[in-house]
């Protein structure tokens, strides 16, 4: 039996330098504030669904009470001691757009959880007690957050013996020369191509497949659609920033040999499963209520304003 899964980590420890890395070398939360008319009554716009403020906020409010406290000091222990109530909101509200967007896909999928699948999971880490210490949910919505866990590993696994992406990738010392340069390599064309005309040799135009990559497979290369331009920010300071064009993305390889799903840990493949929601998400539009933050596609989550890992640009025929 695979391991169990694990509670879904929050964006703004998932990957923000590791993705930079791995492509460099290959109080007022809970009280909010005024929002927009579109936005009163919700906590996510998904599309044109609504996750109701009350839902959202009634878990939050779990999620801060003192029964709760052991949970969140353990991620405050992870995140370097600055994991506080915006950040306990964040997750909640990323784990709700990412649930509705997973029921869509598995729909669309054919994949189903089965409550004994629930079961097994939930014994695998540990008794009701020892769950509740680690979780910031009630049982109930544990319960959904292992289902969603499940059923995004059943997607990654699915997936991830056809998952391929071409991209090429190039620094620049400053943002606006950054900025500057996605502008062109997304217009395509000569232009397009003489950004990337100086890039070290790594950085040249090669097809990745995420059965051989397991680091850059739960990645936004994997998630960002063909002709897009990636703008990361530096992982350091003094680093360059990042800008990376994504030339192909296919879910349709021929395989290669056998299936690297058992050389991928049971968390991959949630993340990858998870990853795969990217082009839905922007397909439909995420509008997160601004009292929460934004939501980032790059760390496939919601996040400070000040925290997005970069921007996305559009190719014309995207926009």
């Amino acid at each position: 039996m695979p391991p169990p899964p694990r509670e879904r980590v929050t964006p703004v420890r998932r990957q923000v330098g590791r993705v930079v890395a791995a492509v460099a070398v290959l109080g007022a939360v809970v009280s909010g504030c005024g929002a927009g008319p579109s936005q009163v009554g919700s906590a996510v716009i998904i599309g044109s669904d609504a996750i109701p403020l009350a839902q959202v906020q009634e878990q939050i409010t779990t999620a801060l009470s003192p029964e709760k406290a052991q949970a969140v000091a353990g991620r405050n222990q992870g995140a370097g001691g600055d994991y506080g109530p915006q950040q306990v909101a964040r997750e909640v509200v990323t784990a709700a757009i990412l649930s509705n967007l997973l029921d869509r896909r598995i729909a669309e999928e054919g994949i189903t959880i089965s409550d004994a699948e629930v079961d097994a999971a939930l014994a695998g880490i540990g008794t009701a007690e020892e769950l509740d210490q680690v979780s910031l949910y009630t049982p109930e919505v544990q319960r959904e957050r292992i289902r969603d866990d499940l059923a995004a590993a059943a997607l990654g696994a699915k997936y991830v013996d056809r998952l391929g992406v071409t991209l090429q990738f190039t620094g620049f010392p400053t943002e606006e020369e950054a900025l500057a340069a996605a502008q062109i390599a997304a217009a395509g064309g000569p232009a397009a191509d003489a950004v990337f005309a100086d890039a070290p040799p790594e950085g040249q135009a090669a097809q990745i497949r995420a059965a051989e990559n397991p680091a850059l497979a739960t990645s936004f290369a994997f998630g960002t659609p063909a002709g897009s331009v990636v703008v990361l920010q530096p992982a350091q300071d003094g680093a360059p920033w990042t800008v990376v064009r994504i030339l192909e993305r296919t879910n349709d390889l021929p395989p290669t040999g056998p299936s690297a799903v058992d050389r991928f840990s049971q968390a991959d493949l949630q993340l990858i499963g998870y990853r795969l929601l990217q082009p839905l998400a922007a397909e439909l539009g995420v509008q997160v209520n601004p009292r929460y933050g934004v939501w980032d596609p790059i760390q496939l989550g919601v996040v400070g304003a000040e925290e997005t890992a970069g921007v996305i640009v559009s190719p014309p025929a995207l926009e």
